[in-house]
């Protein structure tokens, strides 16, 4: 298994990882160090064990807030895929009847046509 070194608050960490998710991990550490940095820039010292736990839970408060969007953007995509199905069901209706209509024409037309060959009149020739 793979290890990488990462350094959070000026700390050095070695960590094992799955195969190819070093970059992965390296990232994450990063991201995670610099919300360490910033809240260590916001509140200044107060021990590395209590600002690391300040920093995670910052992060998991992120990942809550994320995780509300996503459900609400799934309710949205929810409510716009029914409208979509809703639309379509329409728009087949209006095809159908439609095409019966257009179907009702034809007979009318081919009725129209037959009833002026009945009464055409007959060449002599």
């Amino acid at each position: 298994m793979p290890e990488v070194n990462v350094e959070i608050n000026g700390r050095k960490y070695r960590m094992a990882c799955e195969e190819g998710q070093q970059r992965h991990l390296i990232g994450l550490a990063e991201r995670f160090d610099a919300h360490v940095e910033q809240l260590k820039g916001a509140v200044g010292e107060i021990g590395d064990n209590r600002l690391t736990v300040m920093a995670g839970i910052a992060v998991v408060d992120e990942l809550a807030e994320a995780e509300r969007r996503i459900e609400a953007l799934e309710a949205e995509v929810l409510v716009l895929t029914r409208a979509g199905q809703e639309v379509a069901a329409e728009i087949e209706a209006l095809e159908i009847s439609f095409a019966e209509k257009l179907t009702d024409a034809a007979k009318a037309l081919e009725n129209a046509a037959g009833v002026l060959d009945d009464t055409a009149p007959v060449p002599q020739g």
